[in-house]
């Protein structure tokens, strides 16, 4: 059965419905600049193909950002001669800013865009928005880098994709695999709460957005697709390439610091047997207990590294000592941050004087052992010494890991983060209560019924006629 989402949580995707006059079930975004020759093909061959295979309503929006040629004038044409197209402008350049600004004003429950060359096989657009449309995910996206897909491209542009997408899983963990392909898809519900929290206005727009909803714990589903390059495209390679690695550190930075509001993003548990709540079993115990076997695992390697290099220049008990203590605070922090998900600095150094005396605890278990073991005979065996010092860190390792989650790092309730606090009502602000938060003091309205910019020097004027 599924349960109320909690307050400022994201609504249980469910099927859009079949019949809804007045209001189309997709908004295709077309971001433009300086495309007077290419757009009025690309939109009157995507109305076709979407008036001849698409079962529901749909619009196509023309996101003119501050072209400096023709391409308002036939923007204008086009929305005259065919009633589903529509078309703004903004006075400012940007893909992001101009999907983020047409989006948020949009009043379609699946919203999509594509690039105007359509190097994409418009086939795999209804593959793309029925997940969206079922209720199945939340987000959607063209992969070139599919098995499946089919692809034409020089070598340079294959070798820049996927070396972009292997920096994104190696920094920033992504598992989507193609974050530039052209082509994506969102539920409407989920871009009013996720787009005020990418920052990009350019081309990193689309990566950004993929992060946060991955991180978030949003489904993405993948398309393979069939897709033909541009040899006419205007991107400039270079630029776009250093544009993007600043953004991979400023959104790296910020994930690591735990400044963004990712609970806002948290959607109501499903029908799916695994996401019910069973009495009795403790949230994330096996995922908890696979993080602190390698956090204890490369604590170890990292305190005989520390002890080989301490020894040196002192005495084994000294480096011992030394060795243990920063491991120890290591060890802190990493099951901190891996094992048991806490991010930023709150109560980091009260978390890290309740791990040293964890350590203490062990570090008296295994030392008593061995003390009694002395006590009890003389001249015990080294077969002996080394059975009771195994049993005795067994004892340590498991308490310190009933006592990091029991003690150093209970579990929240999850309807109450303590760092976030949510407001969705239109017109209410949605703020962090921590100081440092980019995102403090920020107001969001409804933006659906008349287009408003989201960001404070975005303008969007709609073409006079």
């Amino acid at each position: 059965m599924r349960t109320e989402p909690s307050p400022g949580s994201l609504p249980a995707r469910e099927h859009l419905p079949a019949g809804n006059a007045g209001t189309p079930v997709l908004d295709v975004v077309i971001p433009v600049y300086n495309e007077e020759k290419d757009l009025q093909p690309c939109v009157r061959r995507l109305h076709e193909h979407l008036a001849r295979t698409f079962p529901y309503a749909f619009r196509i929006t023309i996101a003119d950002n501050a072209s400096t040629d023709a391409t308002p004038l036939v923007a204008a044409r086009l929305e005259a001669e065919i009633p589903e197209v529509r078309s703004f402008r903004l006075d400012q350049k940007g893909r992001g800013r101009a999907l983020r600004t047409v989006w948020s004003a949009s009043d379609a429950p699946v919203l999509a865009y594509m690039d105007v060359d359509l190097s994409t096989d418009l086939n795999a657009l209804l593959p793309l928005v029925a997940p969206l449309i079922s209720g199945h995910s939340d987000l959607a996206i063209g992969s070139r880098l599919a098995r499946s897909s089919r692809v034409v491209r020089g070598a340079k542009r294959e070798f820049i994709s996927r070396t972009y997408n292997l920096i994104l899983r190696g920094s920033l963990q992504a598992r989507f695999s193609d974050a530039q392909c052209g082509f994506k898809a969102i539920r409407r519900e989920v871009a009013q709460v996720l787009l005020p929290l990418v920052e990009d206005t350019g081309w990193f727009f689309d990566t950004e957005m993929l992060v946060l909803a991955e991180r978030a714990g949003l489904r993405i589903h993948e398309v393979p697709v069939d897709w033909v390059d541009d040899p006419d495209s205007t991107v400039h390679i270079v630029k776009t390439a250093t544009d993007d690695l600043k953004g991979v550190w400023r959104v790296g930075r910020a994930l690591a610091t735990g400044s963004l509001p990712l609970d806002r993003l948290a959607r109501p548990f499903g029908d799916d047997p695994r996401d019910r709540e069973l009495t009795g079993v403790p949230t994330g115990l096996a995922r908890q207990l696979v993080g602190f076997c390698v956090v204890g695992a490369l604590s170890t390697l990292f305190y005989l590294l520390l002890y080989s290099g301490f020894r040196t220049f002192t005495g084994s008990q000294f480096a011992n000592a030394l060795a243990l203590l920063v491991s120890a605070v290591a060890n802190t922090a990493a099951n901190r941050r891996l094992t048991f998900g806490v991010r930023g600095r709150e109560r980091a150094m009260q978390h890290q004087a309740q791990g040293l005396v964890v350590f203490g605890i062990g570090l008296a278990l295994t030392s008593g052992s061995l003390a009694a073991l002395n006590a009890a005979t003389t001249d015990p065996g080294h077969s002996t010494e080394l059975a009771v010092l195994i049993a005795a860190n067994l004892a340590a390792t498991v308490l310190r890991f009933l006592l990091f989650r029991a003690w150093v790092f209970p579990e929240r309730d999850e309807h109450t983060p303590s760092n976030v606090v949510v407001a969705h009502t239109p017109g209410t602000p949605v703020h962090a209560t921590t100081p440092q938060s980019p995102y403090a003091n920020r107001t969001w309205g409804d933006a659906t019924v008349q287009m408003r910019p989201v960001r404070p020097n975005d303008h969007d004027l709609r073409n006079a006629r």
